[in-house]
């Protein structure tokens, strides 16, 4: 008898301190700031567009490619969206990141949604970087016009264009000792202006 209340009370006493960490890792998670660090590899139809920094830039070839594939009704914009999170020092015990999803807007337009499933720890007092394919036709969300689409994947690709709105809602998942929590409610984790 006195055993198994022993062992009731010290399952008991890790179940309670469990739910405090899990707590104190949610709470942890709140705390997190998220921004739009930079995107990479941007591509619009496969013309590479790092090296462009206004449609003057975009070459024969350049045009005729995208030409071609918005003839098709079909415009292939591809990049790595890249999130900086930065877990304040104050918080003292890192957050883990196991799961996010995702809805990317671009304009206040609803695009398109995801999940990023990776385990990412966010140690307290660093800013980390959590990297997203995205791949989107802007066709099916902006219309044909040729000049605009260019403009707005120069934009978003940092390389030029008149700025553009980028927000990201979120529902992240984090780990914890209890199993995996997701975050009650969307949240919106990024809201930037892109573009020069």
């Amino acid at each position: 008898m006195h055993k198994t209340a022993t062992i009731s009370l010290l399952v008991i006493t890790v179940l309670l301190g469990s739910g405090c960490q899990t707590l104190q890792q949610i709470a942890n998670l709140r705390f997190v700031e998220f921004d739009i660090d930079r995107v990479t590899n941007a591509e619009l139809a496969s013309v590479n567009l790092d090296r462009v920094r206004s449609q003057r830039d975009l070459g024969a070839i350049d045009l005729a490619r995208i030409g071609a594939a918005l003839a098709t009704g079909s415009l292939p914009f591809e990049f790595t969206l890249h999130l900086g999170a930065e877990n304040p020092s104050a918080n003292n015990t890192p957050a883990r990141l196991i799961a996010m999803d995702w809805t990317l807007f671009l304009e206040d337009r609803e695009t398109i949604s995801g999940t990023l499933d990776q385990n990412i720890l966010l140690p307290a007092g660093q800013r980390t970087d959590i990297p997203i394919p995205i791949r989107l036709d802007l066709v099916d969300f902006f219309g044909h016009n040729l000049t605009d689409l260019v403009e707005l994947a120069l934009a978003v690709s940092g390389q030029g264009g008149r700025p553009k709105d980028i927000k990201i809602m979120a529902q992240p998942t984090i780990d914890t000792p209890l199993g995996p929590i997701r975050y009650p409610q969307p949240i919106t984790i990024v809201a930037h202006n892109v573009g020069s």
